[in-house]
């Protein structure tokens, strides 16, 4: 028997039904964090200043169905908008499907479990502020939300050989 290919694999982002572009989302919460653009030359700067309505702790919407009216400037992804806006994080599976990449191993539509996103260091869960809290947004200036922590060069191991001087010969 042949198993069939998963929707994202077989799907436009245009084609997806509403609970299936939804489910693409991995929960992370990096695009419910306050970015900065710069006057003077445009350029993109991340914060770890979560809207009021994020759950700091899970990462999760406190009324998503509600947002909206809630925030104003929420904002609704749309497949038109997910390739003309250059503030979604790498890592975000609506970026990667545009950009013709597969969704990673991390992804909870790949690893069944949400937990995933923060085993993988994916999630905003734990390092950010509400805004609610914070003060002004410049002074929370983070490089890594903008950052694939699951790209980031590791330090080269040493040799155990080399930590001792014992090298064998």
């Amino acid at each position: 028997m042949i198993k069939a290919l998963p929707f994202w694999e077989t799907k436009s982002l245009d084609e997806m039904s509403s609970p299936e572009w939804e489910s693409l989302c991995d929960g992370c919460g990096r695009c419910c964090l306050h970015k900065l653009r710069d006057e003077d030359d445009e350029s993109l700067h991340y914060t770890n200043v979560a809207c009021r309505l994020l759950d700091t702790t899970t990462c999760r919407c406190k009324d998503y169905a509600g947002r909206h009216r809630k925030v104003q400037d929420c904002v609704t992804l749309t497949p038109a908008m997910v390739r003309t806006i250059d503030w979604l994080p790498p890592t975000c599976a609506y970026r990667l499907l545009s950009e013709g990449q597969s969704l990673p191993e991390w992804h909870p539509l790949i690893s069944g479990t949400y937990e995933s996103v923060v085993q993988a260091g994916i999630s905003a869960a734990g390092r950010c502020i509400s805004e609610r809290e914070a003060g002004v947004l410049e002074d929370y200036i983070e490089t890594w939300p903008g950052l694939d922590p699951t790209k980031q060069a590791s330090p080269k191991k040493k040799c155990a050989c080399d930590t001792d001087g014992d090298r064998e010969k």
